[in-house]
């Protein structure tokens, strides 16, 4: 990748990294909180015939992790035009 100036690279690795973490935080909250911490509340509902908490924990964090990753790509590309470092 060959920017334009320094100011830009760190712009687009500051974007790119914030990008990251909120991903992340998303799985995190979905994985962890209700498949793990928030089990017992959600179970209270049910879900195609699942209590909802254990549809999260082997199901929803699965689902989630597949999502984010279409959402990465499609927020990347978008990254990459906006910075003018796509490839041709």
């Amino acid at each position: 990748m060959a920017f334009k100036s320094e100011e830009l690279a760190k712009a687009y690795w500051r974007d790119n990294i914030s990008l990251v973490l909120k991903l992340l935080a998303v799985w995190f909250i979905v994985s962890y909180g209700f498949g793990i911490l928030l089990v017992d509340v959600l179970n209270q509902f049910t879900f195609f015939g699942f209590k909802l908490g254990f549809w999260f924990a082997q199901q929803g964090s699965i689902i989630t992790f597949v999502i984010l990753i279409f959402v990465y790509v499609k927020r990347m590309a978008a990254l990459d035009n906006k910075y003018e470092v796509h490839e041709e």
